[in-house]
């Protein structure tokens, strides 16, 4: 089995835009694209995991979904940055019960689709995220935890020590995670 960095997207990987929709406005946050090459290069699959409410709500369909993630992997690859899956999770938060969902995050369907799909290693995973849900995630399902300060990190780091939520690793930014969390785990591993 292999090891991941799940990654969420918006306020991780590039600048939160709330309910993004146009490919063309795809920004990166400072280090991410060389974040994720270094990823790739420490032999980890990468996947991207985000809620995407916005089309529960009606803001945005699949379609721009599956637009936005498709130019972010092309703009990625350009940088020698490769994604191996992207999964999203389109339910309203208020909702779960009513359709069943076990995907949104902080639960654990996307990793668990992963998981399956990639053949992945949960234990030895790692997830990394700007929001307290993305740190629950990742306890959830039993991976190593990083909440980058980009996005919505800084609000949310205050709530995930008042709700007794294990950040393994806090850092300023992705590439910051994955240069002196992701990638001294894996040497001290090896």
């Amino acid at each position: 089995m292999t090891r991941a960095v799940f990654i969420d997207r918006d306020g991780t990987i590039n600048v939160d835009k709330d309910y993004l929709t146009d490919p063309d406005e795809i920004e990166f946050i400072e280090g991410s694209p060389e974040a994720i090459k270094l990823a790739n290069s420490l032999g980890l699959k990468v996947v991207v995991i985000s809620n995407q409410s916005g089309v529960a709500r009606g803001m945005m369909t699949t379609n721009q979904v599956d637009s936005v993630n498709a130019r972010l992997v092309q703009l990625l690859g350009e940088k020698g940055a490769i994604v191996d899956a992207i999964y999203y999770c389109p339910h309203h938060p208020d909702y779960g019960e009513r359709v069943k969902c076990t995907c949104r995050k902080p639960g654990i369907g996307m990793l668990l689709r992963a998981k399956e799909e990639l053949d992945l290693d949960l234990d030895g995973s790692f997830v990394i995220g700007d929001k307290w849900v993305d740190v629950k995630c990742g306890e959830n399902a039993g991976a190593l935890t990083s909440l980058v300060r980009t996005g919505y990190g800084d609000n949310d780091y205050r709530r995930c020590i008042d709700a007794g939520i294990k950040i393994d690793y806090l850092a300023k930014n992705l590439y910051e995670s994955v240069t002196n969390f992701v990638r001294k785990k894996i040497e001290t591993d090896n």
